[in-house]
C-alpha cells in the first residue's frame, strides 16, 4: 500500500484536469512529478519537525544519547538506523525531514547519516520488488552490501568528527529545562506548549523549504526531459569505467526505487549488465542534485561532500561486485 497515493492523484488531478496537460509528454511528467514532490516532502517536513518538537520535550535527550554511545555491541545503534532507513518508504529528498528530526535530538551525527544512506539505498522496493526482476539471490546480496555501505558510512563519518559542519540554527533548539525557565519552573500550560512545538517546527520548515521548492523542481526538469535511449546508450559500453559513468549519469537524475526499477528491467532486458544498471539505479534514488541543494542548507560543504564521496563509492562497489558475480 503506498502511503503516499492520495498526493499523487491529488497531483494528476492539478496536472491533467485544472492545468489540462497531455499526458505521457516530457511537460506532464515534469510538472505532475514536481506537484506531487513538493506537497509531499513539505508535508513530512511539518509532520516530522512536530513529531521532533514534541519528543525533545518529554523524552531525556541526553540519556537516549547515552545508550547510543555507550553500547555494549559495537555497531548496534548504526544498525538500527539503518534498519529504519529500511523500512520507511522515502526517497533521499523525503529522507531529509527525519533526517533533520534526528539532528535536533542529539542523535549522533554517524547514526543520521546511516540512516540517511540506508532510506533510499535499501528499502520496501528493494525487498518486494527485486525478486521478481533480479531473482532472490541479487536480492539478499543487494540488501545486505546496502546495509553494509549505510552503517560503514555512518561510522566513517562519526569517525571524523565532522559535528563542526552542521549548520548551528538545527542543533541550538530549546530542551524541555529551558522552556520550563521561560515560565519560572512552573508547569508549562498546554496550550502554550502546542504554540511552542507549532513555532519551532514551522520555523524549521520555513528555513529548509525554498530549497526543497528549488531542489524539486530542477529535478522534475530532468526526470520529465531526458530520454531514456540517451542513458541507455552510454550505458551499454563495455568497459571498466562504465560502472564509475553509471553512478555519475545517476546522481543528477531524482526518482523513487519504485518507479526507477521498471526502467532497471528494461535495460538489463536490453543486454546491459546488472552491475551497471544497478549502479545507475542506487545513484539515483540515493543521490541527487535536488537533494544536494537541500543538504547545503542544512551542513557546510566538506561534511556534504564526504557524504556523497562515501556513497559514490559504495554505489560503484555494488556496480562492480554484481557484474563480477552475474
Amino acid at each position: 500500500m503506498d502511503i503516499f497515493a492520495p498526493i499523487q492523484s491529488l497531483a494528476d488531478v492539478v496536472t491533467f484536469q485544472w492545468l489540462r496537460i497531455t499526458p505521457d509528454t516530457y511537460s506532464a511528467n515534469a510538472v505532475n512529478f514536481f506537484i506531487y514532490d513538493v506537497i509531499k516532502i513539505g508535508f513530512l517536513l511539518i509532520v516530522i519537525n512536530y513529531i521532533m518538537a514534541i519528543t525533545r520535550y518529554y523524552f531525556p535527550m541526553e540519556k537516549i544519547k547515552d545508550i547510543l554511545t555507550k553500547r555494549r555491541w559495537y555497531g548496534l545503534d548504526y544498525l538500527l538506523a539503518a534498519l529504519l532507513g529500511v523500512i520507511t518508504p522515502f526517497c533521499s529528498c523525503s529522507s531529509i525531514p527525519l533526517f533533520i528530526g534526528f539532528l535536533s535530538a542529539g542523535i549522533p551525527l554517524g547514526i543520521t547519516f546511516a540512516f540517511l544512506i540506508s532510506s533510499p539505498l535499501v528499502n520496501e522496493a528493494s525487498l518486494y520488488l527485486f525478486p521478481t526482476v533480479f531473482g532472490l539471490k541479487a536480492t539478499i546480496l543487494y540488501n545486505l552490501i546496502g546495509m553494509g555501505v549505510s552503517i560503514l558510512g555512518g561510522m566513517l563519518i562519526q569517525r571524523l568528527n565532522m559535528e563542526k559542519y552542521i549548520q548551528p540554527e538545527f542543533l541550538k533548539l530549546k530542551s524541555k529545562k529551558q522552556i520550563e525557565i521561560e515560565y519560572n519552573n512552573q508547569k508549562v500550560p498546554f496550550n502554550n506548549l502546542i504554540k511552542h512545538w507549532t513555532s519551532e517546527a514551522m520555523d524549521i520548515t520555513k528555513k529548509v523549504f525554498p530549497y526543497v521548492v528549488l531542489g524539486v523542481a530542477i529535478g522534475a526538469l530532468i526526470h520529465g526531459f531526458i530520454p531514456e535511449n540517451l542513458i541507455t546508450k552510454y550505458l551499454a559500453i563495455k568497459s571498466w569505467y562504465v560502472i564509475p559513468l553509471a553512478t555519475l549519469m545517476g546522481v543528477p537524475l531524482y526518482a523513487n526505487s519504485v518507479s526507477v526499477i521498471p526502467v532497471i528491467e528494461a535495460l538489463v532486458g536490453k543486454g546491459i549488465p546488472m552491475g551497471t544498471a544497478l549502479a545507475f539505479m542506487t545513484s539515483t534514488v540515493t543521490l541527487s542534485f535536488p537533494e544536494a541543494l537541500i543538504l547545503k542548507k542544512l551542513m557546510k560543504w566538506p561534511l556534504l561532500a564526504t557524504f556523497f564521496g562515501i556513497t559514490i563509492l559504495g554505489i560503484m562497489f555494488i556496480g562492480y561486485l554484481f557484474n563480477f558475480l552475474f
